[in-house]
């Protein structure tokens, strides 16, 4: 390995120089995913700004003004927060809004949910970023954390961004394609409104149908796309300025924006309203940085989406400098004769990839709100096997194609669903800059002073387009607000009932004192195979396990408490996935299993979680004979201690020998417990499911004179455990409030929360566990 570490290592020179490719390949591919909503604004910019207030100023000065507008609010919300600053506060390479709120939670104790252990602060992943040793004595930092009002105030604020962002999801395919097709409208045969509402209708119903396919079955597409549609609008741009009037590149300076206020005073200040669509798919910069770089995404706004917009906006401003009569279809009007119809095409084109992209990322956004506890089980299926993240959730798609089409159809206009839209943009940007402000002074570990200048600089800019968007709201910017609030309600509803579910099973956990005077057997028979029960307690005993000891008269001879919980980082890799330790002392034969997933991840049925946990365990057991800080547990009367254990070191060790096999048949000489009824039905069952079908290995112990006898005993118990067969035992929960509660809480719980799990996936249904193997044992809480 060392001559050959030797001998391929570069000058520096070249490294640069693939680094430098990779990065360049990123954002050519960057281009289809991130831009494709930013770079379609120049469809309706100038309409919704000149429809509206200024109806009465369409003459070259407040044209010349509204460009400067954009020219600056462009330079200094994208270019200069976006691509300099936020870029910049990444989560292991993730970005938007959960990944600063993840941010946060690790470099301080935000987190409403108290599931967190040391153990999670020891993956790779956690550390990342400056320590957080001089932020400890932070006043401000002590002050949030003891006041639980002010974390649940955070937390709303990113349900407020995460709800808005779902708005976008809905906003965005309306304007953009109805935007797009609007262009029949100038050309000598027009559509008639119901005629243009109807097309772009069907192409709204074909982009969502289409989701569940997968955008990587397109996304070689996208690129060249939003390319040739960048390049299009730039040479239009450039014509348009050549050729109408070249003295709109003077309305650079910001002089003109004066003077532009000058002239229309009240009413140019409510227009901001549409001028700040023009950064509208900012957010996407952040939001899908996961997929790519920030070098990469800097790169190809820098050198090639922000000129391609600057010289098309100059362009359609130069135009109607002209052609002030031109307002309603500024963008179709300024385009050249000749190029018309291929312009048309590319641009309902780059509208379609626009609005894939707001879609993915809602998928994206409400996957992360899951795993965090804030959204209920929704159905989520991979639909790229080799492009990490790339998720489709049906049951949001079609919420989304009827609340899009309902929108087209009832406001059937792109100046009313841009009021909408624009409020709903500038909502996400004013929570980001928020959150940033906060990772400056606790991740960042800047002053103060410093987070002020930078949160009192952009809200002031936020704000005044924020209070012109406000001014909209009874011209369609309601839509955002309603739209929100319904999931801002249903994810706090969520969040709520199942923080007081998690308190409930803490506070009323089984007595480890209880269980070890019942003695190993538990007080019961304890019968060959293995027992898996799931609860989502990480610590302790969950209180459904006294409910098997007092009520069976049978219960496994192996016992594994399994906890599958979210941990406040993207990606938790598979070598730390697995957290092993032990309950009770070694005769009690009673292990605890934490699978830990990040924000991002994809939990996915291989069919091999059995196999995994057996090898995890007999990996545990080895370990804890052999080093002695484990070995104290068994005489402890708490839960022993845990040791993440690596599935290539499970691969790669000694501890049982695996040995794959085809069929469990007749002929078989393993003695299993399953009964031949049993065994038929998981045949059946098997071959209605062929896609998760199982591995089917078998166990052995190495011949090793040397190995502990107690050791040997608890293996070879595992292993026979393991043939006689494994049952997944859970609890069929049914969460009330008490009868002492308000009335606000009794509505919250016994019908919000309620009415949400029954119509939301089952928890054995989320964590692929097989049914024929399934026990479940129904228990009410009253939190």
């Amino acid at each position: 390995m060392e001559p050959e570490a030797a001998t391929s290592t570069p000058p520096r020179p070249q490294l640069s120089w693939v680094n430098l490719s990779r990065n360049l390949l990123l954002a050519y591919q960057s281009l289809g995913v991130v831009y494709g909503d930013l770079s379609t604004s120049p469809l309706y910019v100038y309409t919704s700004t000149f429809l509206g207030k200024l109806q009465n100023h369409h003459n070259e000065e407040v044209i010349f003004g509204a460009f400067s507008l954009i020219f600056w609010t462009l330079t200094l919300m994208p270019l200069l927060k976006y691509v300099v600053i936020l870029l910049s506060a990444d989560d292991n390479g993730e970005g938007g809004t959960f990944a600063l709120y993840s941010l946060l939670c690790r470099h301080a104790k935000f987190s409403l949910l108290p599931n967190q252990q040391a153990a999670d602060e020891e993956l790779s992943a956690y550390k990342y970023g400056p320590s957080s040793q001089v932020a400890a004595s932070s006043p401000l930092k002590r002050f949030l954390e003891k006041h639980k009002r002010l974390r649940t105030a955070l937390l709303v604020v990113v349900l407020l961004g995460a709800s808005m962002v779902i708005g976008d999801g809905v906003l965005t395919p309306a304007i953009s394609v109805l935007s797009s097709v609007s262009g029949l409208q100038v050309t000598e045969e027009k559509l008639t409104d119901a005629e243009l509402l109807l097309l772009a209708c069907v192409i709204l119903v074909g982009l969502f149908a289409l989701q569940h396919c997968g955008t990587h079955r397109v996304a070689f597409l996208f690129a060249p796309i939003v390319i040739i549609w960048l390049i299009s609008i730039f040479s239009i741009g450039l014509y348009n300025t050549i050729h109408w009037n070249p003295a709109i590149i003077r309305a650079l300076s910001p002089y003109y924006i004066i003077k532009f206020f000058r002239e229309t005073g009240k009413d140019g200040w409510i227009s901001l309203g549409g001028i700040l669509l023009s950064i509208t798919g900012t957010e996407a910069m952040f939001a899908d940085l996961g997929h790519f770089t920030a070098l990469s995404i800097r790169i190809a706004f820098a050198f090639f989406v922000y000129p391609c917009l600057v010289v098309q906006y100059m362009g359609q401003a130069a135009f109607l400098s002209k052609h002030p009569d031109s307002i309603r279809y500024s963008f179709y009007d300024s385009i050249p004769g000749p190029v018309f119809w291929p312009v048309f095409v590319v641009a309902t084109l780059a509208s379609i990839v626009g609005s894939q992209a707001v879609i993915t990322a809602t998928f994206s956004i409400i996957k992360q709100c899951h795993a965090l506890g804030c959204f209920p089980r929704v159905k989520v299926v991979h639909t790229s096997k080799h492009i990490y993240g790339q998720i489709y959730i049906p049951e949001i798609n079609w919420i989304l194609m009827i609340l899009t089409l309902a929108i087209t159809i009832g406001f059937q206009d792109t100046t009313l669903i841009g009021n909408a839209y624009g409020l709903a943009c500038m909502m996400v940007m004013f929570v980001t800059t928020f959150l940033m402000a906060l990772v400056i002074i606790f991740v960042w570990q800047k002053s103060v002073v410093v987070a002020a200048v930078f949160l009192v600089f952009f809200w002031f800019i936020e704000g005044v387009y924020l209070s012109a968007a406000l001014m909209k709201v009874p011209q369609g910017g309601w839509v955002p607000f309603v739209l929100s609030f319904i999931f801002m309600i249903i994810m706090y509803i969520w969040h709520y009932g199942t923080r007081k579910k998690y308190n409930y099973d803490l506070h009323n956990k089984v007595s480890l004192k209880w269980l070890l005077g019942l003695g190993p057997s538990l007080g019961i028979v304890r019968v060959p195979g293995i027992g898996l029960i799931y609860s989502e307690l990480a610590t302790g005993v969950p209180a459904i396990f006294s409910h098997f000891v007092t009520n069976l008269p049978a219960f496994h001879k192996v016992l594994v408490f399994v906890c599958v919980k979210s941990v406040p980082v993207p990606s938790v890799s598979p070598e730390e996935r697995f957290l092993i330790g032990r309950i009770c002392p070694r005769p009690y034969r009673m292990y605890r299993c934490i699978v830990r997933y990040g924000y991002k991840d994809i939990q996915r049925d291989d069919g091999d979680f059995e196999n995994q946990l057996i090898q995890s365990i007999a990996e545990f057991i080895q370990m804890e004979a052999v080093e002695p800080q484990f070995s104290s547990s068994e005489n402890s009367s708490l839960d022993g201690r845990m040791a993440v254990i690596s599935t290539r070191t499970v691969q790669s060790s000694s501890s049982l020998i695996v040995t794959e096999q085809e069929d469990f048949g007749v002929s078989d000489s393993i003695q299993s417990s399953k009964s031949l009824t049993l065994r038929s039905l998981g045949s059946v069952y098997d071959d209605e499911n062929p896609q998760i079908r199982r591995r089917q290995v078998r166990f052995q112990l190495p011949s090793n004179p040397g190995m502990d006898h107690a050791v040997r005993e608890e293996l070879m118990d595992l292993i026979q455990a393991k043939e006689a067969g494994v049952a997944y035992i859970m609890g069929h929960s049914y969460v009330k409030a008490r009868r002492s509660s308000s009335c606000l809480k009794k509505l919250v719980i016994d019908m919000g929360y309620s009415f949400l799990r029954k119509n939301c996936r089952g928890p054995s249904v989320a964590l692929n566990i097989p049914h024929i193997s399934l026990i479940e044992v129904g228990m009410i809480y009253y939190v």
